[in-house]
């Protein structure tokens, strides 16, 4: 898989079958100049420039070209864990880069407050150097204790707001989403303290019923986070979080398409209950990309077997070996169509976390991030375009 710039000169894709904004446009091309889409069209009435792909000679018959991927959650990758520093986070980022995800929020799991203060803090310095960095998620410490995943409960703690407040003023305006168990005391304040601060708040690792979810997303949370993990299911007298939010055009839904955090007929009826809002995150661990074995995950060990990854002490799901290339093929194998798909990967988590102005979709005046792919969905080649504001 080959990444490029398209930062410079000017860059023109064409014969590919286009997939974006929900359609596919079938012979078109794409111009990118300094790093931003200038135009686009269909047939051969596009001018030379700089460099030019041929989408089928590169790619083969069927070859597709969607926008760069967003992934709004995931913890790392290549061997590497977001929460352990730069380097960590550029040798995750190059993997999950070349695998399509062009832009990524780095997702930080609980920790103690000195330790994420300083997390968030380090990310919002990285910014300034790594545009394909979009911002950091802080998913604990205020979660459930019932429902810690792989989260080390003796970490957890109860949304005060001067601790909400901390967090969010070390990341100086690049914290882009907070994961929150609403039901815990203070909750939904803390809720509206995150939003107002600029942040999406997201309801998850979670008791929460469907009335206290309501009571959430009305705060004005406005993700869920990984829809179906950490949360009570689904019950024909108890709705639970899942159908609150899908019953609330205001909230996008964060799913797991690797066949493990769910089955596949829940993945297609998530698509078909709240069409248009689905992002599909990785939840990716440092384990992604890389080997079997034993992995650390912030305090809690993980163990990896056969790709799937398990926390030691309790069994559970902790994080997956996912990339955003396999989520697209696992989504699209389960039965969603694949333009909604491919929407799942781009402009939903543009949306999710308010940077749709800029990515997301392959627009004229649009950062120029892309991915060519084969018609067995395999990426071909990646471009990232110019730098973010912010």
């Amino acid at each position: 898989m080959s990444v490029q710039s398209s930062a410079s000169g000017s860059l023109l894709i064409h014969s590919a079958r286009l997939v974006d904004r929900g359609e596919i446009v079938e012979d078109a091309w794409v111009r990118i100049e300094q790093g931003r889409v200038s135009a686009h069209g269909t047939g051969a009435d596009w001018a030379p420039a700089d460099e030019i792909v041929d989408a089928v000679a590169t790619a083969g018959e069927g070859a597709l070209l969607t926008p760069g991927l967003i992934d709004i959650h995931g913890h790392g990758g290549a061997g590497a864990s977001f929460d352990d520093g730069v380097d960590a986070i550029r040798t995750a980022r190059a993997l999950h880069r070349a695998h399509g995800t062009t832009r990524a929020v780095v997702s930080l799991v609980t920790a103690s407050l000195d330790d994420l203060a300083r997390n968030v803090a380090l990310v919002a310095d990285l910014m300034r150097s790594d545009a394909d960095i979009l911002g950091s998620h802080l998913e604990g410490p205020f979660l459930d204790p019932a429902h810690h995943g792989a989260h080390e409960p003796t970490l957890l703690r109860a949304p005060a707001a001067h601790d909400v407040a901390r967090l969010l003023e070390a990341g100086r305006g690049t914290v882009r989403q907070v994961t929150i168990a609403p039901e815990l005391p203070g909750g939904l304040d803390a809720i509206r303290q995150i939003v107002q601060a600029g942040a999406a708040a997201a309801v998850g690792h979670t008791s929460a019923d469907a009335g206290v979810a309501v009571s959430a997303f009305e705060a004005g949370a406005s993700i869920l986070t990984h829809a179906f993990n950490a949360m009570p299911g689904i019950h024909h007298r108890a709705p639970g979080p899942v159908l609150a939010a899908a019953a609330d055009h205001r909230v996008v839904l964060e799913a797991i398409a690797d066949d493990v955090h769910l089955d596949p007929h829940v993945i297609k009826l998530l698509f078909d209950t709240a069409p248009g809002r689905i992002a599909l995150i990785t939840d990716a661990m440092a384990a992604a990309g890389s080997a079997d074995g034993h992995y650390d995950l912030g305090a809690v060990s993980v163990t990896v077997s056969d790709g799937i990854a398990r926390a030691d002490d309790t069994g559970s799901i902790a994080g997956s070996t996912l990339t955003q290339d396999v989520a697209l093929q696992r989504a699209v194998s389960a039965g969603a169509a694949l333009p909604e798909a491919v929407r799942a990967l781009t402009e939903t988590p543009a949306r999710a976390i308010g940077r749709d102005a800029e990515i997301g979709d392959l627009r004229p005046g649009r950062i120029g991030d892309a991915v060519l792919w084969d018609a067995e969905l395999r990426v071909v080649r990646v471009w990232v375009g110019d730098h973010l504001n912010g």
